[in-house]
């Protein structure tokens, strides 16, 4: 054997690894359809330890572009999904760019993900600066999550990013191609523990294997109805064992937010506040918001949110935005906070796991989200009301009192109508 073949061979059990690219590393000296991939480490990136990197680039400049897949050494600890992959140009730039994107948003997109992982599922300080990344040429296809839940295989498909009608994600035990069973099976006979496979299907049908996590420590559990109650028009969800669910609540209504903050703005304008400290009034009130978002987050490791309001009124916002125009430079703070308002609201919207809102409003599930390991417990429900609706299911809510801290029943019938309970 030569030389550079035993080095390869023991890179594959060689434990320094993440084990995102140990256990693919494993899968493909095993023969399965692993795409051509190389993992550098933090440290190839402080040194400019590139040589392995640029021979596979060099390799596969026909596509232009690659994916960039998060591999820090700690990553295992957290849920699938909370540290990114991207596609990028298939030349060093890139490559660079997407590491730092994905350390990026580890502080700003992914934050509250992880603080509130390390405070509910006791994850580990991370240091990001540590991340590693996996290289591997882009192929163009849908996705596909297998595992085995309750003793039988389910497959989780991804809508097609390149088809003009897109489908929802949907689970079936019954996958397109018989050959994604049998290679599922063989995947988890190998590697000796229950696991999460991930693939991509090509345009073509060839079955790619993209990833490979152990699930064996996680575990997988069921329950009763309540009195106050208000029934809503539907709910819309990938996973259909349970029919019930209990929930803390908290209550978004924007649109008081905004009223606020022109009220705040008004007194600038119309009554005479030094404009100093009028803005700081109104950037407090931003503030404050942001930090109840938090701080219920940090508290309640699964909630819902009942939406009042939840994206921006756009008349509102709008106001808010630029009521201070006659005074350009607070008007340009103001719009700064606003704006980075928005992205707190949304990073707030993907930490709950129950939805309960109008029809025209739902969260846009990535494949982990969807039907990843850790949705089989607690899956996303979407409950609604019809849009048209709006005013009088917003008002009956009020009426019965429902407020942020209160827990909620949902109760789910056999025509699949949702009734929220005050408990």
């Amino acid at each position: 054997m030569k030389k550079e073949e035993t080095e390869t061979k023991e890179s594959f059990t060689d434990k320094t690894l993440p084990a995102k690219a140990r256990l693919l590393a494993q899968l493909k000296s095993k023969g399965f359809n692993v795409p051509d991939f190389i993992y550098v480490s933090a440290a190839d990136f402080n040194t400019g330890n590139f040589g392995p990197l640029e021979d596979l680039l060099s390799q596969h400049q026909e596509n232009y572009k690659v994916i960039a897949r998060s591999a820090h050494p700690q990553e295992y600890c957290f849920k699938g999904g909370t540290f990114d992959s991207m596609e990028t140009y298939a030349d060093l730039m890139g490559i660079k760019y997407a590491r730092s994107k994905i350390i990026r948003s580890g502080t700003t997109t992914k934050a509250l993900s992880i603080k509130r992982q390390q405070k509910f599922l006791n994850a580990p300080e991370i240091d990001l600066d540590e991340m590693g990344i996996i290289v591997m040429p882009f192929v163009e296809g849908s996705s596909v999550m297998a595992k085995v839940i309750s003793g039988d295989w389910e497959f989780g498909y991804c809508r097609d990013r390149i088809s003009r009608v897109q489908s929802e994600p949907y689970i079936t035990k019954t996958p397109h191609d018989r050959k994604l069973m049998a290679i599922s099976k063989e995947i988890q006979e190998l590697l000796g523990f229950p696991c999460e496979i991930e693939y991509i299907i090509s345009e073509m049908g060839e079955i790619f294997v993209v990833q490979a996590k152990n699930i064996s420590n996680i575990e997988i559990l069921e329950q009763k109805k309540g009195i106050i109650s208000i029934r809503l028009n539907g709910i819309k969800r990938i996973r259909k064992r349970r029919s019930y669910r209990e929930r803390n609540i908290y209550v978004m209504n924007t649109k008081e937010i905004y009223l606020n903050v022109i009220a705040k703005c008004e007194e600038i304008v119309l009554g005479g506040v030094d404009p100093k400290k009028g803005l700081k009034d109104a950037i407090k009130v931003i503030r404050s918001f942001q930090e109840e978002l938090e701080t219920f987050a940090m508290r309640n490791e699964r909630f819902a949110i009942l939406g009042m309001s939840i994206k921006e009124p756009e008349e509102l916002y709008q106001i808010a935005n630029h009521y201070l125009d006659d005074f350009p430079e607070l008007q340009k703070e103001i719009a700064k906070e606003l704006t980075n308002n928005l992205y707190q609201i949304d990073f707030f919207l993907s930490e709950a796991d129950t939805l309960i809102a109008k029809d025209r409003f739902r969260v846009n599930l990535c494949s982990h989200d969807a039907y990843g390991i850790d949705t089989v417990r607690n899956p996303m429900w979407n409950v609604f009301w019809h849009a048209d609706k709006h005013e009088a299911f917003t008002t009956r809510f009020k009426e019965l009192g429902f407020s942020t801290g209160d827990t909620v029943g949902i109760f789910i019938n056999k025509d699949e109508i949702p009734t929220v309970y005050r408990l």
